[in-house]
């Protein structure tokens, strides 16, 4: 079984590869349209993620009152999100999309790199504190290094230490989602949300750090002065 698993994630590589630049193209083009073709992209994904988060739900619990407060609270969660990505001005939004990126990429390299403790290894098994750690790091560098590439300033004053501060923080934002869809997934029996992107399970498989991260990123946005 152990010599098995690495020909498999390398038969699995090509169509992983053509599918992540097939998913770039079409949100990057979308992004550089903006407008209501970025209204409509973020709406779409959006009714995809809400789909699949719905069809854990039913697969986690029979309990008719559970799946209906699973399902409302998901609607709730996954509207606001959407909501968030679509009213944000464009630039907010590479910055958002950027960070959870750093986050995703980070934790990868320093968990594989380092290993050590896990976090949550009932939930997620390959998730560790060092891979959190280099991804809130790698989500603060790129944080600072848009504001300061939009401030055209590149002096260290306190903003562009708070700018790190915030790109840590949603880094951790971005995990909490990652392990609130894994714990659903295990709840409901499922490697995957969905199969519908080749090499890359379901649309919320793709978007579960993003979501809660547009949230909070509107937020933020909002208290902005």
């Amino acid at each position: 079984m152990d010599g098995e698993a690495p020909v498999k994630k390398n038969s699995d590589l090509p169509v992983r590869v053509v599918s992540a630049i097939v998913m770039l193209a079409v949100a990057g083009t979308a992004l550089r349209l903006g407008g209501w073709w970025w209204r409509g992209f973020a709406i779409l994904v959006g009714a995809l993620c809400l789909a699949e988060f719905a069809r854990l739900v039913l697969r986690a619990t029979e309990k008719p009152l559970n799946r209906i407060a699973g399902t409302v609270f998901g609607t709730a969660y996954v509207a606001i999100a959407v909501i968030s990505l679509a009213s944000l001005p464009l630039g907010v939004v590479l910055g958002i999309v950027a960070i959870v990126v750093a986050t995703d990429t980070g934790a990868y390299f320093s968990g594989r790199a380092i290993g050590g403790p896990k976090i949550a290894p009932k939930i997620s098994p390959s998730k560790t504190w060092a891979g959190l750690g280099g991804g809130m790091l790698a989500a603060g560098i790129v944080s600072a290094g848009t504001f300061a590439w939009n401030t055209g300033e590149l002096a260290m004053r306190p903003m562009l230490f708070i700018a790190f501060a915030i790109g840590a923080m949603l880094a951790v934002v971005a995990q909490t989602g990652d392990f609130f869809e894994s714990w659903l997934k295990r709840r409901a029996g499922m490697k995957d949300s969905s199969q519908l992107i080749p090499g890359h399970g379901g649309v919320f498989d793709r978007f579960d750090g993003l979501l809660p991260v547009a949230i909070i990123g509107a937020l933020l946005w909002g208290m902005h002065p």
